[in-house]
């Protein structure tokens, strides 16, 4: 065998090792108990707002991984807001269930200025990663103005 091949056998399987770590990591169970929702929420909310402070000097493949985490914790958002989960010390406001289409709007507003993240990382657009980058931290704060306390 050359050089090459084992090279690109490498290659391959160093690929499939990380499709299948990425494919474990996103294992995501919904919460079982309001608690669980919270403290749940409130992990996820605190990953992202630590992405979301460092995007801006990120480029190329670290912020496409950054951006996949946030896309990914965007897309369990609305399983972390089971109805009744105003528990402990949970900042939700009842507003999220009485406008739960308004909510999920916002979230998908977010899982779209991410994935457009994401295809400006990859291609190099500085321009277009700064306007995604600014749809996608608004999305933060119109729905923390919105359903938080």
């Amino acid at each position: 065998m050359s050089i090459k091949t084992i090279s690109a056998m490498a290659i391959a399987g160093l690929l499939a090792i990380g499709a299948v770590a990425t494919v474990a990591q996103d294992a995501f169970v919904a919460p079982a108990t309001p608690e669980e929702a919270v403290a749940a929420r409130q992990a996820l909310m605190k990953e992202d707002g630590g992405i979301m402070r460092g995007l801006g000097g990120l480029s190329g493949a670290e912020a496409v991984a950054a951006l996949n985490t946030v896309l990914t914790n965007y897309t369990h958002i609305p399983d972390l807001f089971p109805e009744g989960s105003i528990v402990g010390d949970s900042k939700a406001l009842p507003a999220i269930w009485e406008n739960w289409d308004a909510f999920t709007a916002i979230v998908d507003t977010g899982k779209t200025a991410a994935t457009e993240a994401i295809a400006a990382a990859e291609a190099g657009d500085a321009e277009a990663y700064a306007a995604a980058l600014k749809t996608l931290g608004g999305t933060c704060g119109t729905c923390h103005q919105q359903f938080r306390s």
